[in-house]
């Protein structure tokens, strides 16, 4: 059993350090990657001082923090799919096909046509004050997922998918209504954020993101145990002294900050809270301990490489990120979902 353990560990340090060295490689290739391109030489010599004014002004101020940006998303919105697919017992269970992010990029639609241009559309504000708009959207979509999913002192898992399903059309709905009567430069920008978008390449949105998935991702490691136990059954959680409902509803919300505080920055990503829970589990196992810190190192992953596709693929223009992630992500839901059926 010790050795068991001992080379579980070590195959997981493995993994950790693979994943790691990809994402530093992915890092590398996206730095060096846009319609400015950068060799490199000049790169190395950027970094040491002595590049030119335009090498230094863009590697630092647009790619860097736009790399940033995709890493601090990618671990925020692949945690949120670890503890949906953990308290809903649902391996479809995702925060952009649950609706959790239609619901936050509803409340970002309204504050932008309502409020946007009349308060803080120039000022720094506006950068703080979206997370928080994402969030009270996506609470609510999530209040309303769990009201009607909720049945007989319990969450049934297909209820939560389907409902989820019909409130991501109910929000859609409504976003296309207020899009349709945007401005035309407003209505072009929330369709691109919509479609999944990293377009808070800034290092004020990084320091506006950071504080949130820091503290969230460090609660959701500290709940790993819980949610071990969560995914056995609800008999062996009240036996071992879990309120079952209580931590359900808490965890629910952690799931919902994190989705709905990278949505602010990172538009509609859907399928990346579905896919990276699923390649964690089968490289490094189940338990939460393992599973949350390589999922949120698989979802950065993951999430920078369609970014730079998106940067490539019809440059000089840019694809959403969201397109890229939805054409990798489709047939692997799909595939999930033959399997459950079966």
């Amino acid at each position: 059993m010790h050795n068991l353990i001992r080379k579980h560990t070590h195959r997981f340090s493995i993994y950790i350090v693979i994943c790691l060295l990809l994402l530093f490689v992915v890092a590398f290739i996206s730095v060096n990657t846009g319609y400015m391109k950068i060799s490199i030489l000049s790169f190395l010599q950027t970094l040491l001082g002595n590049g030119s004014p335009d090498n230094t002004l863009t590697i630092f101020s647009f790619r860097f923090p736009r790399i940033c940006m995709a890493i601090l998303v990618g671990f925020g919105v692949a945690v949120s799919g670890v503890i949906l697919q953990s308290i809903s017992k649902n391996p479809l269970a995702d925060p952009g096909i649950l609706g959790i992010n239609a619901g936050a990029g509803f409340a970002i639609v309204l504050y932008t046509f309502f409020i946007q241009g009349l308060l803080f559309s120039s000022s720094w504000m506006s950068v703080f004050f979206m997370p928080i708009i994402a969030l009270i959207g996506a609470l609510f979509a999530a209040s309303i997922i769990y009201f009607f999913a909720y049945k007989r002192g319990q969450v049934s898992p297909s209820r939560m998918l389907l409902v989820g399903v019909g409130i991501n059309a109910a929000f859609s709905a409504g976003i296309t209504i207020f899009q349709l009567r945007m401005e035309p430069i407003d209505f072009t920008r929330t369709l691109v954020w919509l479609s999944g978008s990293i377009w808070g390449s800034t290092w004020t949105f990084v320091l506006a993101l950071l504080p949130w998935i820091v503290a969230l991702i460090s609660f959701a490691c500290y709940k790993a145990r819980v949610l071990d136990i969560l995914a056995l059954n609800e008999m062996t959680a009240i036996g071992v002294g879990i309120n079952v409902t209580k931590e359900r509803k808490r965890l629910l919300v952690l799931a919902v900050l994190l989705a709905g505080a990278c949505v602010a920055v990172g538009g509609g990503l859907t399928f990346l809270g579905l896919i990276a829970p699923h390649i964690a589990k089968k490289l490094v196992g189940s338990l939460h301990y393992r599973v949350i810190p390589f999922s949120a190192l698989i979802g950065a992953l993951l999430l920078l490489m369609a970014d730079t596709i998106s940067r490539i693929i019809i440059a000089p223009a840019e694809l959403p990120v969201g397109i890229v992630l939805a054409i990798l992500g489709a047939p692997y839901f799909i595939y999930l979902l033959l399997k459950t059926r079966g």
